[in-house]
Parts: structure tokens; C-alpha cells; sequence
């Protein structure tokens, strides 16, 4: 058996009875950082081994742990913080256990993305979580376009170093676009902070930020639900809203519909 154990994010009494009977029953725990999780196992005075799983190593370490499943032994996995899988490794772990038949079960408990949607008090229906933003500048561009047309709450995990260039590029896009930046989760200088990205920009000029954050973006304007429109309409309303010159609208519009640019492009040769 397989468990996805959910760990706290933040503050350690967010720990569940039926997690911490988890973990002391199996035989091993698959971890990120065996020295992180150490102190959380020892402050419950859980002494099951560790073993490293990490993104760099998860392919190597598949087939043993596979190996082990299959020889009937109880093994967890855990994050360094939250539920696994989410932006963590694990989803190819799960799936070859899937394939070969292994029973995999997850302990519910924190997650950053949950806890910070709800302290928000964005719209939860619908809602899309993103991970981590790019850091290449056009693929955050391009990603950022697409959101401004998303009818529900985006939620994204961003980094101290990185959320005022974020920030700046969301207030290009859409200056009157209300955003929150949730930080520091649960833990003793837990804020939410809400504004246009202008507002949270100034904000964090006067006061870096630091810990760890989840960006969230409310809602859009109903005009903004695109899916009704036409290649044509489309293209034409990017040029107008977010001020794109008609190529980049084309390229917006072909990553929006998931569709390759040529094929985006051949509506417009006559133009």
C-alpha cells in the first residue's frame, strides 16, 4: 500500500491522529528533504526511516519503491509542506501504481492552495490552480493573457524574489484587476493582502516580501468568458482589451484555443 500523506505548511499541530498513525506504521517514508521532514517526524516521535524522492531522483527511485509495494511492504509519501503531488513529485509514482495494481490511499490535511482560496473570499466555483508561474517573461506573458479571460478564481504559488515582477506585468495587463497575496500560511505572520497589482506593488516597495506566498486572482468580468467567440472576435477583443498588436493577439488566441498558430494564422491571410 502506497500513502499520500498530507503534512502542515506551516504550523505543526495542523498534523491529523490518522496521519501520525500512518506514518508510524509504514516501513519507509519517501520524502523531499529527509533533514525537513526529520523534525516534524521527531516532534510527533515518529521514528519510521526516511528516504530521499525527490524530482531529480524520482525516476531512479521508482522501481525499487515499486519493488518494495510489491513485496507487500506499507510505504508513505510526504512534501515538505502540504499535500503531495501538488507542484511536488509523485504523480508518475502513483500512476505506475495504478498500472501495476498497488492500493494507493491519501490522508487528507493542509494545502496551501485550499487555505489560501477560502481566507481570500474569492469565488471557489469555479476555480484553476496554475503551481508555480514561469519564469521566462513571454511564457508569463502569455499566461497572464490567458487568466485575464478565465471567468473563475486563479491561483498561483510565487516566490518573495519574484512577486513584484508579477505583479508588474498584471498591472499592464489589467490595472483594475483586484489580487491577493496570501503569505506565510498558518504560521505566526500569516497575512492576506488585497489590491490592484498597483496597490500591492507600492505595498511591497515599502516592505519586501518574505516567506512563502500563493497569488490569487479574482474572478473576471463576465465579458471576459471567451469561449462563445469566434477566432475573429477574439483576436479582435484582445487587440482592444490588452492593447496587442494583431500578431501577438493571434498567438494569444491560438494558446488560448490550444491550437497551433498556423492554423490560427490562415483566418487572417486575407487581411
Amino acid at each position: 500500500m502506497l500513502y499520500l500523506v498530507s503534512t502542515p505548511i506551516g504550523n505543526l499541530e495542523d498534523f491529523s491522529y490518522r496521519a501520525v498513525a500512518t506514518l508510524k506504521k509504514c516501513h519507509y517514508i519517501l520524502c523531499e528533504d529527509t533533514r525537513h521532514s526529520k523534525s516534524l517526524l521527531n516532534h510527533y516521535g515518529i521514528e519510521t526511516p526516511l528516504r530521499s524522492f525527490h524530482q531529480f531522483n524520482e525516476a531512479k527511485s521508482e522501481e525499487k519503491v515499486i519493488e518494495d509495494l510489491q513485496a507487500a511492504k506499507t510505504i508513505a509519501l510526504i512534501s515538505d509542506a502540504g499535500t503531495p503531488l501538488i507542484s511536488d513529485p509523485g504523480s508518475k509514482l502513483v500512476l505506475r501504481c495504478r498500472a501495476e495494481g498497488i492500493p494507493v490511499s491519501a490522508i487528507p490535511g493542509p494545502c496551501a492552495v485550499i487555505d489560501a482560496l477560502v481566507l481570500s473570499g474569492f469565488s471557489t466555483t469555479p476555480f484553476q490552480f496554475l503551481g508555480f508561474l514561469p519564469k521566462k517573461q513571454s511564457e508569463l506573458d502569455a499566461l497572464l493573457t490567458q487568466v485575464l479571460f478565465y471567468p473563475g478564481t486563479t491561483i498561483a504559488y510565487e516566490s518573495p524574489h519574484r512577486i513584484e515582477k508579477t505583479l508588474e506585468v498584471m498591472r499592464t495587463k489589467d490595472p483594475k484587476k483586484i489580487i491577493c497575496v496570501a503569505r506565510e500560511l498558518t504560521k505566526l505572520y500569516e497575512e492576506c493582502l488585497f489590491g490592484t497589482a498597483e496597490e500591492l506593488l507600492t505595498h511591497f516597495q515599502k516592505n519586501p516580501p518574505r516567506g512563502e506566498i500563493v497569488l490569487l486572482l479574482a474572478p473576471s468580468e463576465p465579458r471576459a468568458c471567451y469561449e462563445h467567440l469566434s477566432l475573429q472576435e477574439l483576436v479582435t477583443l484582445l487587440q482592444e482589451d490588452l492593447h496587442l498588436t494583431k500578431n501577438e493577439a493571434i498567438k494569444t488566441a491560438a494558446q488560448m484555443r490550444g491550437l497551433p498558430k498556423k492554423e490560427v494564422y490562415k483566418h487572417f491571410t486575407n487581411d
